[in-house]
């Protein structure tokens, strides 16, 4: 499984950033007494009594930005609450209930993942009887805490545990699970037509007008015995060039296909060269940690004068940090080479959900820091004690060190790349984290033999 989101939401100015601080024992996240200093989700990887959870700050519901974010601020939030395995609903147990507090109640009602609301500011049990106003919300149980007086801190962290997905190893080999395939691409490069020939039947309106396919469509269909779901989405154009509301939420829809799908196609015009669009679509779809092919449609129309080693050189080139995803060279209106498209995306699907041993992890970082020691920093060389992957869909490891600070960006690329080539999951993206080994943990250093621990 993914490694499980809890998710702070709430009106704004109820102190969710001083709560998401707080749990996570770091400042990380910006605390200010106006309302609004939150734009952008803030997310930090928890651990607590061995299990290991993605921390999410979000912006205020109901806020009227300044800046003219609005719109921004709440697709955030949107994002941040469909990927949520657990929310909390945080509430000011000073300020008592008020009506965007029952508006946030109202939003979070028809979720399907638990909802814990948190009564905030509770300094002290006598403003614990405060908190029975908020059963008016509906969310059952109500959890007083105090960022300030660092009150219930493991009460709601315990709580959470209750609440998180249950784990299940192994489980990816019990069942098949039915894939999700987005295909995206800019207008008119051939998606809705490839997703015809998938489903062998006019499902889409198939049109060379730019822009038809205005919401996403999910098409059902099989293959070799198999279910799988294609998710058809709008053909997207510039940003600066989205001035109806129907390309905004065209926008938007589209890269909420790109959160809910299993593995994305990028779909290309074998015709015209990479667009803003195209690398906006990738740059997202990097963000999310989806597997992706590029799919080089309308391929016919080249075939006879382009060698395929020249567009493979070009993406490369031009998506230098995604060199590890497949491209694929087909033509959707005959249906040539969809069918090993098809089969290919299962390989991406199946290694997204591979896992790794700590054993076997740590050898392949051993050698990898053997053949290339990290660089100094501050005059010392930083340390890599060991490493565990705590998730799947995408594979998601995590590195304790001396000093996370100490491994810069490059180092980091080279690791995954290290690791990644020896690994059954080549060809998707890597989640990485580092983190500062406790200092009760003893486990020893993968070192590098013969090589000093400082620069002297």
């Amino acid at each position: 499984m993914a490694v499980p989101r809890v998710v702070i939401v709430g009106r704004p100015n109820v102190g969710k950033s001083s709560l998401f601080n707080w749990l996570a024992g770091l400042r990380l996240a910006i605390v200010e007494d106006q309302p609004g200093v939150t734009r952008d989700p803030v997310d930090y990887l928890m651990q607590h009594d061995e299990r290991y959870f993605e921390l999410v700050d979000t912006g205020g519901i109901g806020m009227i930005d300044a800046d003219n974010l609005t719109k921004h601020i709440e697709a955030q939030i949107d994002l941040a609450i469909d990927s949520a395995s657990i929310i909390l609903f945080v509430v000011d147990v000073r300020s008592g209930l008020t009506a965007l507090d029952e508006e946030v109640g109202r939003r979070l009602r028809d979720l399907d993942v638990p909802v814990i609301c948190v009564a905030n500011k509770s300094d002290n049990e006598k403003l614990d009887a405060q908190t029975s106003d908020l059963y008016r919300l509906g969310r059952g149980k109500i959890v007083p805490v105090s960022t300030r007086e660092n009150r219930n801190r493991t009460v709601l962290l315990n709580l959470i545990l209750e609440r998180l997905p249950e784990e299940k190893p192994g489980d990816e080999e019990v069942s098949e699970p039915e894939m999700k395939v987005a295909i995206v691409g800019r207008r008119n490069v051939g998606k809705s037509t490839f997703v015809n020939t998938l489903a062998q039947a006019q499902r889409m309106i198939v049109s060379e007008i730019p822009g038809t396919t205005r919401d996403s469509v999910d098409v059902r269909f099989e293959l070799d015995g198999k279910a799988f779901v294609a998710i058809d989405t709008p053909g997207l154009r510039r940003t600066s060039s989205r001035g109806a509301s129907v390309d905004f939420y065209g926008a938007h829809r589209a890269q909420r296909s790109i959160r809910r799908a299993d593995v994305v196609l990028l779909f290309l015009d074998a015709s015209e060269r990479v667009s803003k669009v195209d690398k906006q679509l990738c740059e997202y779809i990097g963000e999310q940690y989806k597997p992706v092919i590029f799919v080089v449609n309308k391929w016919d129309l080249l075939a006879k004068t382009m060698p395929t080693e020249k567009w493979v050189r070009y993406l490369n080139d031009t998506f230098r940090t995604m060199r590890y995803a497949p491209i694929a060279f087909i033509t959707g209106e005959t249906g040539k080479n969809v069918k090993a498209l098809l089969n290919h995306a299962q390989m991406l699907f199946k290694q997204s959900r591979q896992r790794l041993t700590t054993g076997q992890l740590n050898r392949l970082l051993r050698d990898a820091v053997q053949r290339n020691p990290p660089p100094l920093h501050q005059n010392r060389r930083p340390k890599i004690y060991y490493g565990t992957q705590v998730g799947v869909q995408p594979p998601t490891l995590v590195l304790f060190c001396n000093d996370p600070k100490s491994l810069d960006r490059p180092y980091q690329r080279y690791l995954l790349g290290a690791v990644r080539d020896q690994l059954d999951f080549g060809e998707v993206p890597i989640k990485l984290y580092l983190r500062r080994r406790q200092s009760s943990d003893a486990r020893d250093e993968i070192g590098v033999e013969n090589q000093p621990a400082t620069g002297e």
